[in-house]
């Protein structure tokens, strides 16, 4: 049997269209019984019926990558997103993992964006990290389209504040070089960086380019450029990421038990760190930065769920 003959048998199915239903009035549902990539092709018919933003979660980012896999062979890579952890210990700012920090931003961007809705696959750790909130990214972004009239200098200035830096040639996120009317930066919400061509001061061109070869990825007519939204953590006012999905968000949850269980560990963990910090600087508590059970499973009754 093809791929393409056990999709149809999924969307025919009457609970598909049962659990459909349920979307609108924002009910509660479980599924039982699913075994190996089941899951998958039941969030493929839903998602693609529907028409609606998912956010599946998993207890562990293995269960996470795996479901991942299969998302992205079903529908595509475009429209399948993971949200990771920023490999961050509680409080310990210089441990990120740019990769990761790079997909987060990837993400929110997508979602600030409004475009076309997408599956987001993510996990227990990577929730329990709040993000900084719709009016802070929106704040720290610049927004570029060819024909817009603005110096290179001003560009500069606005990614020095951003707390990019100046190399010679741009090699991850984070950086941006200049030469003559040529800008590369490297922003968090892309894969690759972007080659900004200047005529004057009229932004004339830009494109996305690959860094091993230089050679050009795609052209573009506009682009966001997103500082690290991992900085700043300590500063910036943050919020959980149900607060920042779109409302009409389906939720599905693997194990919402142990999912609980794993936040409320990470959290008492948060908590023991936040007790050694040196008192003499003021730092912000963890139920400003971290999410535990309580407020998730709050937060969660106000979107359509799907308990495995």
């Amino acid at each position: 049997m093809s791929k393409s003959d056990i999709i149809s048998i999924y969307d025919k199915s009457p609970k598909i269209a049962v659990l459909e239903s349920t979307f609108a009035a924002r009910q509660k549902s479980q599924m039982t019984g699913l075994v190996g990539s089941s899951l998958s092709f039941v969030a493929h018919s839903l998602f693609k019926k529907s028409e609606l933003p998912f956010l599946i979660l998993f207890s562990n980012k293995e269960e996470a990558a795996y479901y991942l896999n299969d998302l992205e062979q079903l529908i595509n890579t475009e429209d399948v997103l993971f949200y990771p952890s920023s490999y961050r210990r509680p409080y310990q700012i210089e441990e990120t993992d740019n990769a990761n920090v790079l997909l987060r931003a990837e993400v929110l961007n997508r979602i600030n964006s409004r475009k076309k809705p997408a599956i987001i696959v993510s996990y227990a750790e990577a929730i329990f990290e709040k993000v900084v909130t719709r009016k802070e990214l929106e704040k720290n972004t610049l927004k570029l389209s060819v024909g817009d009239n603005l110096s290179i200098d001003f560009i500069n200035e606005t990614l020095f504040e951003y707390n990019f830096k100046r190399v010679d040639f741009v090699t991850e996120p984070g950086e941006f070089s200049v030469r003559g009317g040529i800008i590369d930066v490297f922003s968090f919400s892309n894969d690759n960086p972007y080659r900004i061509e200047f005529f004057g001061n009229e932004v004339d061109s830009i494109r996305s380019f690959d860094v091993e070869t230089q050679l050009s990825v795609e052209k573009l007519k506009k682009i966001s450029i997103i500082p690290n939204v991992e900085n700043k953590l300590l500063q910036e006012n943050r919020e959980s990421f149900l607060d920042y999905i779109n409302e009409k968000t389906v939720l599905v949850i693997q194990n919402t038990e142990l999912l609980g269980q794993q936040l409320d560990k990470l959290f008492d963990k948060a908590n023991e760190a936040f007790e050694k910090l040196s008192k003499e600087i003021q730092h912000a508590k963890p139920d400003e930065l971290f999410l535990n059970q309580k407020q998730f499973l709050k937060r969660a009754l106000d979107f359509s769920v799907i308990e495995l």
